[in-house]
């Protein structure tokens, strides 16, 4: 008796497309971050330790109301400016993080959809990126969205863009507020960092492994 051949048991790839945050992620900012947030907390009356504690993912307009609370919407929005109008020049020692070049690399070879979804606006995410040497197919920052991280909007916007499924989205975050946010929007997420997470990795070298691994179709 011939018994029927086995149906050829299908496999897809976990993960339709990445999804990056930029500083601590992508490009490695922690210098000038810190710079600028210790020169703007001298300058605004902040403590510069209470300011470096909590801007961590955030956009500077909500660190600004978190450490000045006092300040009305006129001072918040020019307290924001002043901090931002430093950023977009301080770029010394802005450079790719580890991994980065060599998985924007990947992502295009395999063809991967990705994008980077940032807490920065549009002209310091750029700045950063140019200065780290990165391009990228689609940016999703802070003045493209409603809400900052860690709401969701960002992520979602993003798969959007690319015509992806969020829940078949891998986030790559650093920050609490950024794994969040991944979470928040359906996402799996892998934390940099040391940062807890649905998947943990040492470095951006790690992810090609992660996009590589299959499952049932």
């Amino acid at each position: 008796m011939v018994m029927p051949a086995e149906a050829p048991h299908r496999t897809t790839t976990r993960f339709a497309a990445v999804l990056l945050d930029m500083d601590g992620t992508l490009v490695d900012s922690d210098a000038a971050v810190e710079r600028s947030w210790r020169t703007w907390a001298r300058r605004w009356g902040a403590d510069p330790a209470a300011v470096l504690a909590v801007m961590p993912g955030h956009p500077a307009e909500a660190t600004v109301r978190r450490v000045r609370p006092d300040l009305d919407e006129a001072l918040v929005a020019a307290a924001t400016r002043d901090h931002l109008e430093h950023e977009y020049v301080d770029l010394a020692d802005v450079v790719a993080a580890p991994g980065a070049h060599e998985l924007v690399a990947h992502l295009e070879e395999t063809l991967t959809p990705w994008a980077v979804v940032t807490s920065a606006d549009t002209r310091l995410a750029r700045a950063r990126l140019g200065a780290a040497g990165l391009e990228f197919p689609v940016l999703v920052p802070r003045d493209m969205v409603t809400r900052g991280k860690p709401d969701p909007e960002g992520y979602l916007r993003a798969a959007d863009f690319l015509g992806v499924d969020i829940a078949d989205c891998l986030v790559v975050e650093d920050s609490a507020v950024g794994v969040a946010a991944g979470r928040a929007a359906g996402a799996v997420v892998a934390g940099l960092r040391g940062q807890p997470a649905d998947l943990a990795v040492a470095t951006l070298h790690d992810i090609p492994a992660l996009l590589a691994q299959e499952v049932p179709a």
